[in-house]
């Protein structure tokens, strides 16, 4: 009521005449109020706001699992790298580049001459600005699969105080997006980074880290990473010590060791760990369930429950001997015992095989391989029978009658009585 008053106070009534007099305004027409408001939320929000208060959903919606799709309706943002105002053509826009008005008279739109300073400074504007697409990444720099993260490197851990992470390396090896119920925001989005980081000489820690975004979860996660670390001892700098059998869940995993120049031969997972860590030659198999970060729990508890020669030989009481092809299969003593066991002293029970005891008695599942067909004596038979002319062709008894001088089949050499019978002359018989 008392924005009604003010403003009617303000009112200017006009009538008909020089002159206003109680009589005139008494048969004037009734006067017209218009009540403005100086100021709205359309002017004061911008307009990236007022359509978000449009599109967006409630929090009483977001609770109960709506407007999920919101963000992948989301338009492409036509405004990239543009200037309002500021185009391809030099013109001189009023209002937007330009004052509405200098002085007493009013800026008219035109065009200008060519200015290349002002080209120069637009490609640096849109460059600053994002407009450019990102360059293709190197093969050495790409991850697994082409531009995706699992897989590449991140760098070394951040320094703490004086102490450095030199010669460090962190690849990542799972980025995924993990969302939790909350009572007063609902659903809540988040990514979930997995690294590995490593000096490449037995020295490696792997983490787990959450954030919204992607750069600051790939900093917590190598950094975590980097306070986690822990020794792995390398047999000759390439190999593991011994066959090693690991299990994390329901994720288990055979490891061999492999002479110098095999390569990892294993998943993809393992084979980075093992780049980071400094192993060369290994061979992995995995049973069971494929998550991703049991694998690597299942790897690292294998890796540390390895045992040098030494360690191997004083638990036995035996001497560690290799036999390798490259030296005509000739033993080498790798290791001996402070004391060692006669004969007598081994108990009948005790494993003694050097596979199964690092495998913790467990063998691995291998399939039978069936020889190829031109191996063994059915197979090649086998072939023979189809790669064998049809006898009873007329073409064929020919060809065999002249190179062989009788109709014979694959078996002839072998056993002489597989010949066809020929029935004797009637001169002969008489």
């Amino acid at each position: 009521m008392n924005i009604l008053v003010r403003n009617l106070q303000k009112l200017r009534i006009n009538t008909v005449g020089s002159t206003c007099s109680n009589a005139l305004l008494q048969h004037s027409p009734s006067p017209q109020v218009d009540i403005a408001r100086p100021t709205s939320f359309f002017v004061k929000l911008p307009a990236e706001q007022l359509w978000k208060g449009v599109t967006s959903v409630s929090n009483a919606g977001m609770k109960r699992g709506r407007g999920r799709g919101a963000a992948k309706k989301k338009g492409r943002d036509l405004n990239r790298g543009q200037v309002i105002g500021v185009g391809k053509i030099n013109m001189v826009w009023p209002g937007l580049n330009a004052p509405v008005a200098r002085g007493r008279e009013l800026v008219k739109r035109e065009e200008l001459p060519e200015d290349k300073e002002r080209e120069a400074n637009l490609i640096k504007l849109r460059d600053s600005m994002g407009f450019r697409r990102m360059g293709r990444l190197s093969p050495i720099d790409r991850g697994w699969s082409g531009n995706k993260m699992p897989g590449r490197s991140i760098g070394a851990p951040d320094p703490i105080g004086d102490q450095t992470f030199e010669g460090f390396d962190t690849r990542v090896l799972e980025l995924k997006t993990v969302f939790i119920m909350k009572g007063n925001v609902g659903r809540k989005r988040r990514l979930s980074v997995m690294a590995v980081t490593g000096n490449g000489n037995g020295i490696a820690g792997f983490s787990v880290a959450k954030a919204i975004d992607t750069k600051t979860a790939m900093r917590k996660v190598k950094n975590r990473a980097g306070q986690k670390l822990i020794h792995v001892d390398i047999c000759n700098g390439h190999t593991v010590f011994h066959d090693i059998f690991c299990q994390f869940g329901a994720t288990k995993i055979f490891i061999k060791r492999k002479p110098e120049g095999y390569g990892l031969v294993c998943q993809r997972a393992i084979k980075t760990i093992c780049q980071v860590i400094g192993i060369k030659d290994l061979y992995a198999k995995i049973e069971g369930s494929r998550n991703l970060q049991h694998i690597v729990k299942a790897f690292f508890i294998g890796l540390l429950k390895q045992k040098t020669h030494q360690q191997l030989a004083e638990e036995k009481g035996l001497h560690v001997v290799e036999f390798r092809k490259d030296q005509g299969n000739f033993p080498t003593v790798v290791a001996s015992p402070t004391k060692c066991r006669t004969e007598n002293e081994i108990p009948s029970n005790e494993i003694l095989d050097f596979t199964q005891y690092g495998l913790d008695g467990k063998i691995v599942l291998k399939k039978k391989k069936y020889p190829p067909f031109y191996v063994g004596t059915y197979g090649h038979n086998k072939y023979l029978k189809k790669q064998e002319n049809v006898r009873g062709h007329f073409e064929t008894i020919i060809d065999m009658k002249v190179h062989h001088g009788e109709i014979r089949s694959f078996l002839t050499d072998k056993h002489p009585e597989c010949k066809p019978y020929v029935r004797p002359k009637k001169q002969a018989e008489e």
